[in-house]
């Protein structure tokens, strides 16, 4: 995983177990945020950013050809929460920062 110091690795990786506990893991938190429900919930790419912690940017296949990108943050605890979420993804839009 190619990375500068803080900066977002710079490739989509294949999600992994970890990263799909971690999607579980704030399933309700999204769901909440978004007001709704979805017939699956499955990290599909990923990439990631160490800062106090870490940050993970994941696209979550969430039915049809839809997406959504996820911000994931991780603390030195190993708490997670979701820091913000982009709506209204396909599974060719690129993980960008936000």
């Amino acid at each position: 995983m190619s990375k500068m110091t803080g900066g977002i690795s710079d490739n989509d990786e294949p999600a992994t177990a970890e990263v799909q506990t971690l999607v579980e893991q704030v399933k309700d938190q999204i769901t909440g945020k978004m007001n709704g429900t979805f017939e699956v919930f499955e990290a599909i790419t990923f990439k990631s950013q160490v800062v106090a912690g870490r940050n993970y940017f994941v696209k979550i296949h969430v039915g049809n050809d839809k997406c959504i990108h996820a911000r994931i943050y991780k603390n030195l605890q190993r708490e997670v929460s979701v820091h913000s979420i982009q709506e209204d993804k396909t599974r060719e839009d690129p993980i960008t920062y936000f």
